[in-house]
């Protein structure tokens, strides 16, 4: 009686939640899979097989595989938000910027090299530079957006839409060497850093 129970309301729950968790799965195969081999090897045969579905499933849910790798890499590798009062300070903001890059660092680390490998298969994948391109122009206009809102423009050190660009580099490229080189990363160096974009206002 409880199996039928069961089996019926999962035959009664919404498409909307199978495709959330087939496109969730999909994209959990995908991550396990670059984590393990590198973009090279992650097909969408191997990813499906992977998940326990069929090709059919991705294409479902995705339009190409560059698709999904892209959605993989938001799902795994998101945007550091700090969290900050609207009417805050730009060295409020920048102190913020330093302690959410900091929090983000051991989720960071576990993604890594999923993150490299899948930059450098980018860089010899014309078509999924582009959207990669395109992804990361709607990610800044929606960070300038945020930005414009958070704190008045004329109290910050550049255009927002370059201080967004900035801001992106700056927490990636510290993120990447305090993987490579903590040593030589501490949490001291990745606060001076945003410290000291702070004091250029």
């Amino acid at each position: 009686m409880t199996e039928d129970r069961s089996e019926e309301s999962r035959r009664r729950q919404p498409k909307g939640d199978k495709r959330d968790r087939t496109r969730a799965a999909l994209l959990e195969a995908a991550r396990s899979l670059i984590r393990e081999k590198g973009y090279e090897h992650a097909t969408l045969e191997v990813i499906a097989e992977r998940a326990g579905m069929t090709t059919g499933a991705i294409y479902g849910n995705f339009r190409n595989r560059d698709e999904l790798l892209v959605a993989a890499a938001l799902r795994y590798w998101p945007a550091i938000v700090p969290r900050i009062r609207t009417g805050a300070s730009f060295a409020e903001l920048m102190q913020a910027m330093a302690d959410a890059t900091i929090a983000a660092l051991p989720e960071r680390e576990a993604a890594a090299v999923g993150r490299l490998s899948g930059l450098a298969y980018t860089l010899r994948h014309e078509g999924l530079r582009a959207q990669v391109l395109d992804v990361t122009r709607q990610s800044y206009q929606f960070g300038e957006e945020w930005l414009r809102a958070v704190i008045p423009p004329e109290e910050l050190p550049m255009p927002p839409e370059q201080l967004v660009v900035v801001l992106h580099i700056l927490t990636e490229g510290l993120v990447i060497q305090r993987l490579l080189t903590p040593e030589l990363v501490p949490d001291a160096v990745i606060r001076a850093a945003f410290a000291g974009l702070a004091k250029a206002r």
